[in-house]
């Protein structure tokens, strides 16, 4: 692990069957953080946006440092095939479960991380869904604009059922013009949803959007209030 000045680490995460993944770890500021709160420690993963139009972990540098800086410790990194990943990316998303699994893991067993929260951008948000109930240490999933609608879920449709049937807690962040979803479409999805399920909609936004940077400040406030009902 190398790191910079900015309190944020460069790492390489095994995934199996010859892949590396480029990570990074913010790390807040201060020696003593709010990652340990007699629950044991919280570590969040976050998962960025479809690799094949372009998604990369820079997408996630906002909210990874702004969760840095409120005293999480959270982790980026980029997909198989994306920036300095090796192998190739998947049109379903299905090969890149597994990295976010990697990803849990290895911050399980080389960070001590004992809770792990997902949180998936886009169609980040199925990728990391589908990994949930895949990791004992996860305890909790913020996903942020997911795209249940009809031409989205040709490609994303099988990680539908997963994330519907863990009984974790979840909290679907969408914008009321999200281009993918519309609201209706999210409602109807998550009524057959398990276990404490929220959503947070945010009036007149956009898909890309809510994606953008001068969302960040907003999505990692709703992050750590959500963390604060684990």
């Amino acid at each position: 692990m190398s790191s910079d000045s900015s309190n944020r680490e460069f790492c390489t995460i095994e995934a199996g069957g010859g892949i590396n993944l480029d990570a990074r770890i913010y790390k807040p500021e201060a020696a003593g953080d709010a990652t340990a709160d007699g629950k044991g420690k919280l570590f969040i993963v976050l998962v960025h946006p479809y690799s094949v139009l372009g998604g990369c972990q820079g997408l996630m540098k906002g909210i990874a440092k702004g969760l840095a800086n409120r005293g999480f410790i959270a982790i980026t990194f980029d997909m198989r095939g994306v920036g300095k990943s090796t192998g190739r990316p998947s049109l379903t998303g299905s090969s890149e479960v597994n990295d976010v699994v990697s990803v849990c893991k290895w911050a399980s067993q080389n960070l001590s991380a004992d809770r792990i929260l997902l949180v998936g951008s886009s169609a980040g948000a199925p990728v990391a869904g589908s990994a949930v109930d895949k990791v004992e240490e996860v305890v909790g999933y913020v996903s942020i604009g997911y795209p249940f609608g009809l031409t989205a879920s040709i490609l994303f449709g099988r990680h539908h059922k997963a994330i519907l049937e863990s009984p974790k807690p979840k909290l679907f962040i969408m914008g009321t013009k999200d281009g993918f979803t519309s609201v209706k479409q999210l409602e109807n999805k998550l009524k057959t949803a398990k276990g404490r399920t929220e959503t947070h909609l945010i009036e007149g936004v956009s898909h890309f959007q809510m994606e953008g940077p001068s969302y960040d400040l907003q999505m990692v406030n709703l992050i750590v209030e959500f963390i604060t009902s684990l």
